[in-house]
This record gives C-alpha cells, structure tokens and sequence, in this order.
C-alpha cells in the first residue's frame, strides 16, 4: 500500500466540492491511510460529520471550544499527530487566515499551529480565485512552505459559468500527497516508457482535416500512473485540450508521420503504450488554400493515404520494447477484434475497449477495458480513466519485473 501507515490530517472547509473529500477519505484509506478529519463550521452544510466519519472510521474534530477534546489542547496535538495535513476544499477564507495567522475556528487554529507539511487543494469561483487578494495568499502560503494542487478549469457550481476554480480530483490530490511524503513505490524507478496519446489530425486543407474523436484523457493519465512509479516517461501528443501532466516530457505532434517519427527517435525502451487514436488515413496531397465549394456541384474526391501502422512498427521493431502494449478502441466484437490485433501488431497486451458514442468513452471521463494477452482475457469493470490509468501502470510493473507477459 502506498500510504500504509501514513496518518493524514483532512482539514474540510466550506464549498460545493466539500463532497469530493467523501471520495478522497476512500482514496488515502484504500491506500494504507488513516485519515482524521477536521471540519469547518460551514463545510457541515455541504457534508454530514456522520458520513465523514463513517467513510474514515475516525472521530471527526469540529469544534475548538469542545471540552472533551481539547481538554489535552487537541488542536495542538491535532496538528503534531499526523504525518501530512491536507486541506480539501481550501476555500479562500481559510486560506486567507491560514496566511494570515488567523486561528478563530479549529481548522484555522490547527494550520497555525503545524508542524508537518500541508497541501491544499483550492476550490472557489473564478473571480474569487484570480481576485488579488486570492492571489497574495496563495503567494503568502507558499512562500510559507504551503504546496498546492489544482485548481483546475472546467464547468462550475453557478450555471453555465466556467473557468479555474474546481477542486483538483480526489486522486490528482492523491498523486500529490504521495509526492510531497515521497511515500509511492518505484517498481519501475530506472525504467524507460513511451506513451501517446490524443488524435492525429491530417489536413485535407488549411483548415478541414481528418481526425478521431480522442480526448487524450487516458493516454496522459497513462504517462502520469507510469512516472508514479519511477519511470522516465516521454508522451507524444496528439493534439488536445488538457494540461501536458506534469513533469513528464512531452513532445506536441499534429499527423500520424509526425507522431511515428517522435516515438521512433525514442527507442529503445522499456515501455511503449500505444493509447493514441491515429488516423488510419490521409489525403494524398492536402490543398495549400482552402477548398471552395460551389453550389450545385459535388466536391472533388478526396485521394486518401494509409497512414504508418506506429503500434506495429513498434512492435516489430529491430529496438523492440520490453512491453509493448496497444489499444483497441472498437464499436462492435470487441474481444475479437483486440485479439487479431494483438497477434498483427506484435504487441504483447491490447487493451481493448467499447467506444460506441452511447457509451460516452471517447472525450468522456470514464473507461471500461479488457486486457487481452495471448494466456486469456481479463475484464474490469467501469472506472475513472485515472483508475485504469493506474492498474494498468501497476499491470506492467508487476510483469516488466517478472520478465513474462505471454
């Protein structure tokens, strides 16, 4: 376990996304984690102390002034018996008295009074996290010694409103934590690993071109699980909307020749996971100016290319990884197709999955899998794509060390 033994110290502060510290109790506790929770006054009108402390089977600390726990000056010891305080949501009032010193409630009078190492996970409204006031304490805290994680962008609690404020996501913070305390196994510390990831886009003409409808969700996801546990990871991206994951080297292609090049120049390796959705074709010769329709008439036909097979090249390859796993995204026969695919492309496991557009995967948030090896097909169930991101890191830590996929 990861955190085994670790004692994190979860401060809840008052937002909408106080629901997600649910999730991430069962995150650190899965892990090996104890977890005693701290609430706000204002984080119990979001969630229940009864089910915070149901899901971390701990006495959950609420009051400054109670006399049955700081009859031994409890926020004192609160602070020194832990190994790492989190703070999930850290909304901008309590970062704001956390820079300033203020202790007029539990949490505050806690973070004050710390010893240990702090991470806080931001989550407010857009305008409230860019004021400049917001800005300060964030520079006030980490100048402090304070590490932060998130605040990511994405849609809010106020309707049809957007921007940077979410609350980064029960296992970003998990990442985090586990980087601050340095307490993640390295099974593939030494290793190398090439990860792609997102769609190719082949032009057609300046501005039309081919493409899959790839998110590169679970490809950087991947690359993040992998680095985790020691590797030194090279993404290739295909263009995509989301964050490079961090401190990972990532090269930034647009077309299947260009993202074949990039993988190449990388061999040899230890690891090749080949999540990108490339696009089977391009057009022979893309027109330098836009194409012009004209009404009534049909377009001239488009003369297309068959793009460079990247997961067999690699899999064939004279510097052959180690591991080579490819994806399967498929609509229908979804076991069979993975397993032509696995024995054509030289891959030793083909991740297989349904992308039919009722099931949400492609651009969604979420995968179901099977992994498919010439011994036999194992299936999982629905999981966060960061989930599968992480089984399947751990998948090829355990056969990479034992040397046998087959």
């Amino acid at each position: 376990m990861s955190l085994s033994a670790k004692r994190i110290l979860l401060v809840i502060s008052g937002g909408i996304a106080a629901y997600k510290s649910l999730d991430l109790i069962r995150r650190l506790r899965e892990r090996g984690a104890t977890v005693r929770p701290v609430m706000t006054r204002a984080a119990q009108e979001f969630v229940t102390p009864l089910a915070v402390g149901a899901l971390s089977a701990s006495h959950v600390y609420t009051d400054l002034f109670s006399r049955e726990d700081e009859q031994d000056v409890g926020h004192i010891r609160l602070a020194r018996e832990c190994d790492l305080i989190v703070v999930a949501p850290a909304t901008a009032d309590l970062m704001a008295k956390a820079a300033n010193g203020l202790a007029d409630d539990l949490a505050s009078a806690v973070l004050l009074a710390r010893s240990r190492p702090v991470l806080m996970a931001p989550a407010m409204n857009p305008m409230m996290w860019s004021n400049p006031a917001t800005r300060r304490n964030v520079v006030l805290l980490k100048e402090d010694g304070v590490t932060f994680v998130g605040p990511a962008e994405g849609e809010m609690a106020e309707a049809g409103e957007r921007g940077v404020g979410r609350m980064a996501e029960p296992l970003d913070i998990v990442a985090a934590l586990e980087a601050l305390l340095d307490a993640g196994p390295k099974p593939l510390a030494g290793r190398t690993a090439i990860v792609t990831s997102g769609p190719t886009h082949e032009p057609i003409d300046p501005v039309r071109y081919i493409a899959n409808r790839s998110s590169g969700r679970q490809g950087h996801a991947i690359a993040a699980a992998l680095a985790k546990l020691g590797a030194d990871v090279t993404l290739v991206s295909g263009p995509v909307t989301i964050p490079d994951p961090q401190g990972i080297r990532t090269i930034h292609v647009e077309q299947a020749e260009q993202m074949r090049d990039a993988v190449l120049s990388q061999l040899p390796s230890d690891i090749a996971v080949m999540v990108a959705a490339v696009a089977d074709w391009r057009v022979t010769t893309s027109a330098g100016q836009k194409i012009k329709k004209t009404p009534g008439e049909a377009p001239a036909p488009l003369q297309l290319t068959e793009n460079p097979d990247i997961l067999r090249t690699v899999g064939h390859h004279e510097k052959r990884p180690t591991i080579v796993v490819g994806f399967a995204a498929e609509t229908q026969d979804i076991e069979q197709n993975g397993r032509i695919k696995l024995e054509k492309k030289g891959a030793d496991l083909i991740v297989a999955n349904d992308v039919s557009p009722e099931t949400g995967v492609m651009g969604g948030t979420r995968n179901r899998v099977k992994l498919i090896t010439e011994s036999g097909v194992e299936e999982w169930p629905e999981l966060d794509k960061d989930e599968v991101a992480e089984r399947l890191a751990n998948w090829i830590a355990e056969h990479l060390n034992q040397g046998a996929v087959r």
